[in-house]
């Protein structure tokens, strides 16, 4: 047999499933038409005829299986169409091509979205009549705002991301923030002495040698770590004297932070707009940096500091169960996503929410989980439309913020009231 009828016959084994579609009706047609009169030549016709009846019968059934039927969608589907640079090149028409685009730049459109809903709530005289807010004045009624939490890694703050952040929290359009140590460290770090553009495949060896420290593809001196022990160890000793004055003085990892905030001084720092604006920074795993390493080295001078986690879960819990309405912004994964998503699951979910990581979901890890994994928790809302941007976020996030905080059309309406912050912070040192 040739390869020809071999391939035929193939494809008629695997598409039988088509035989009842209406255009094969002259396939049983064929197979009943009369054989040639001829009876000298019935062996070489009656071949020629069954070779001719497969192809036609392969022929049709693949056509079968390349056309098939589309069903037409809802009119209103959107069509996909990217930027037309003859247009326009401006950020703002970019962001809204993107819409259009697919992929992460349509997610990326889609957080833009979520996050100027986030924006512009306002409560509603409806939500104004409900019974849990019948204890609320007309004052409260009108600056109630979505409460917003912020939380990034530490490698926010080592890239040129820490002055996308210094602006949400220089202009007061942050509520909550939960970050990683290194993002404390770093961010006084770069008050006193910058970092530096390297390359990712600098020898680890070569660099250590040097007293070189690489972050990717960005090099951090050891001495500015050098520098940043020199403005913190005065600190905590001040704090411990004060603590051990003051039986009343409890100090966390959030007090802790508000106070190097107070201390640093410097308009340039992430931390120093906080406590300029009340804005409650929480780092639940404190001592994995520079500030555990210091800790560490003064343990052996006085071991007498205490720095009390546990009273920081209470303060997150109830920023979240205070929230009328509730929205999360979390860049990266690890423990800063778990810990503002576990404080929503204290208020049975945010009510937006937007991801912006590299992580994938196939190894079970939170970091990697997809929103609506959270939606199972209790930690975001049934009928919220929460929004994952798989990328880096030293790309993704400084469009969104131009989009949203940022921009003409949002920026008054990001900026919150004066917040009323939790009395436990308002310690004299810390006034």
């Amino acid at each position: 047999m040739s390869a020809s009828n071999n391939a035929v016959n193939v494809i008629d084994k695997l598409l039988d499933g088509f035989d009842s579609h209406p255009n094969n009706q002259h396939k049983d047609e064929s197979k009943t038409a009369e054989k040639p009169e001829n009876s000298s030549n019935e062996a070489t016709n009656g071949l020629a005829t069954q070779q001719n009846i497969s192809a036609a019968t392969g022929y049709d059934k693949a056509q079968q299986s390349v056309y098939v039927v589309s069903e037409e969608l809802p009119k209103d589907t959107p069509i996909v169409k990217g930027p037309d640079f003859n247009k326009s090149r401006s950020i703002d028409y970019i962001l809204n091509a993107f819409r259009g685009t697919g992929f992460q730049a349509s997610n990326l459109a889609f957080a833009v979205d979520r996050i100027n809903e986030m924006i512009h709530w306002r409560m509603s005289e409806e939500d104004a009549k409900k019974p849990e807010h019948a204890d609320m004045t007309q004052q409260e009624v009108k600056d109630a705002r979505c409460t917003i939490f912020l939380g990034f890694t530490s490698n926010q703050v080592s890239s040129g991301n820490r002055e996308v952040i210094r602006y949400l929290c220089e202009h007061n359009m942050i509520d909550c923030i939960v970050t990683t140590c290194g993002a404390i460290e770093e961010d006084i770090m770069k008050c006193y002495n910058p970092h530096y553009m390297g390359k990712f495949g600098l020898k680890g060896k070569d660099l250590r040698l040097k007293g070189q420290n690489r972050i990717g593809n960005l090099i951090v001196p050891n001495k500015n770590y050098c520098k940043f022990e020199d403005f913190l160890t005065p600190i905590l000793f001040k704090m411990l004297e004060e603590q051990r004055a003051n039986k009343d003085i409890v100090w966390t990892p959030s007090k802790l932070i508000r106070r190097i905030g107070k201390e640093i001084n410097n308009k340039e720092s992430v931390w120093y707009w906080c406590y300029k604006n009340d804005i409650p920074v929480f780092c639940p795993a404190i001592t994995d940096g520079a500030v555990g390493d210091i800790l560490y080295f003064m343990s052996y001078k006085d071991d007498g500091f205490i720095l009390d986690i546990a009273r920081d879960i209470r303060l997150i819990n109830d920023v979240s169960l205070n929230a009328i309405k509730s929205g999360m912004i979390i860049l990266g994964g690890g423990v800063i996503k778990h810990h503002i998503c576990n404080a929503n699951l204290m208020r049975n979910g945010a009510d937006y929410s937007v991801f912006i990581n590299t992580g994938q979901e196939f190894d079970g890890s939170d970091s990697g989980a997809k929103p609506d994994e959270a939606i199972s928790w209790g930690k975001i809302k049934l009928d919220a439309k929460p929004v994952k941007v798989y990328g880096d976020a030293t790309v993704f996030w400084p469009f969104v913020v131009s989009g949203t905080f940022a921009h003409p059309d949002h920026h008054k309406a990001a900026i919150k009231p004066k917040r009323k912050l939790n009395e436990c912070y308002l310690i004299h040192e810390l006034k």
